[in-house]
C-alpha cells in the first residue's frame, strides 16, 4: 500500500472460547502487550482494544471475554460484552485453539451463522496439532460454519499472523484513523497498571481465588524527576483469601508486587514506586460501579 492510497479504519473483534489465545494474538497483532495473558481462562474481563496499523490502514482489534456457559452476574455481563464486540464490528475472527474443538467452540459457530454473522476462522497452536488432524478440524468447522476465510496460525510463535493481519487490512472501510498513529490502546493508564497486577496475581494464585479478586487504582503520583508512585488496592471478597494473599509476613504479595512493578516500569519507561494494599469487599462482584469502569453492563 502506497500513501497516495486513501486511509481505511476499521474495527475487528477477535471472539472464542476461554483459553483460545485471543489476548495473545492481539498482543502479536499489535506488537506490544495491550491485554494481560494467563494460562486460567476467563482472564480477560471486557473488551480491550488494540490499534495496529498496516500500511495506510489503521485496524482496531478488540479482545472480548472468553464466551461459555455463564454462572455469575460478572459471567453473564462478560458474555455480552463479547457479543457486542462481535456485532459492531466491521469484521470478526472466531479463534479456536486447533488442538481440540469443544462444545463451547461448535455453540459459538452455530450461533454466528445463526445471526448471519459471515467472520473469519483462526484455527490457532497449529505448532501443536499434527497437519492431517488439523486439515480434519478445517474441514468440520467449514462444513458447519460460515466462514468466509481459514488461517491457521500460532499466535505464540507468529506464524501464519501477518497473513491474518493483511487480509483483515484489505477488508477495513474507507475512512480517517480513529486514533494517533503511535497509539497501542485505548487503556487508560490507571485501568492498564489495575490489569497488570490483576495478571501478576492470576499467575501466582490457584483455583478459584483469583476469579474473587480485582484491583482497583486508588492514587497516582508523579514526581519532579519523572518517577511515579502507583497505590492499588486488591479487593478480595472473603477475610480468609486476604490472608492467603499477604502470605505469612507478607511472602505472598512480595513476588506480586515486584512482578508488577517491573512490568509497569518497561510499559511507562520510566520509575516506578508500586504500593499493594489488600481490603475485603464482601460484594464487590454485584457492585454496579465496577461494571461501569469495565464498559459492562450491569443488567445483561
Amino acid at each position: 500500500m502506497t500513501a497516495d492510497e486513501p486511509p481505511r479504519c476499521g474495527f475487528v473483534a477477535i471472539i472464542g472460547a476461554p483459553n483460545a489465545g485471543k489476548s495473545t494474538l492481539i498482543n502479536r497483532l499489535v506488537g506490544a502487550k495491550v491485554s494481560i495473558v494467563t494460562p486460567k481462562v476467563q482472564t480477560t474481563r471486557f473488551q480491550v482494544r488494540g490499534v495496529a496499523m498496516a500500511g495506510m490502514t489503521q485496524i482496531i482489534f478488540v479482545d472480548t471475554p472468553g464466551i461459555f456457559a455463564p454462572r455469575r452476574r460478572l459471567d453473564r455481563a462478560m458474555i455480552a460484552a463479547a457479543w457486542s464486540g462481535a456485532h459492531d464490528a466491521d469484521e470478526v475472527v472466531l479463534m479456536i485453539d486447533a488442538r481440540r474443538v469443544t462444545n463451547e467452540d461448535t455453540a459459538i459457530v452455530t450461533r454466528l451463522k445463526e445471526a448471519q454473522r459471515p467472520s473469519v476462522l483462526a484455527l490457532n497452536k497449529i505448532d501443536l496439532v499434527k497437519p492431517a488432524m488439523l486439515l480434519e478440524r478445517t474441514a468440520g468447522l467449514n462444513a458447519i460454519g460460515d466462514f468466509t476465510a481459514t488461517f491457521m496460525i500460532s499466535a505464540e510463535t507468529g506464524d501464519g499472523v501477518e497473513d491474518l493481519k493483511a487480509h483483515l487490512a484489505a477488508r477495513m472501510p474507507e475512512g480517517p484513523w480513529l486514533y494517533p498513529e503511535d497509539q497501542l490502546s485505548d487503556l487508560t493508564e490507571r485501568l492498564m497498571a489495575a490489569e497488570i497486577t490483576r495478571e501478576k496475581l492470576f499467575l501466582r494464585l490457584r483455583q478459584e481465588l483469583p476469579y474473587a479478586l480485582t484491583v482497583e487504582t486508588e492514587a497516582w503520583t508523579e514526581f519532579k524527576d519523572g518517577s511515579v508512585r502507583i497505590d492499588q488496592t486488591i479487593y478480595v471478597t472473603r477475610e480468609g483469601h486476604k490472608g492467603i494473599i499477604l502470605g505469612k509476613k507478607g511472602a505472598g504479595i512480595q513476588p506480586v508486587r515486584e512482578a508488577a512493578q517491573h512490568d509497569l516500569q518497561q510499559e511507562l519507561g520510566r520509575k516506578v514506586h508500586l504500593f499493594l494494599f489488600v481490603k475485603v469487599r464482601e460484594r464487590w462482584l454485584d457492585d454496579p460501579e465496577r461494571f461501569a469502569t469495565w464498559g459492562l453492563d450491569y443488567n445483561a
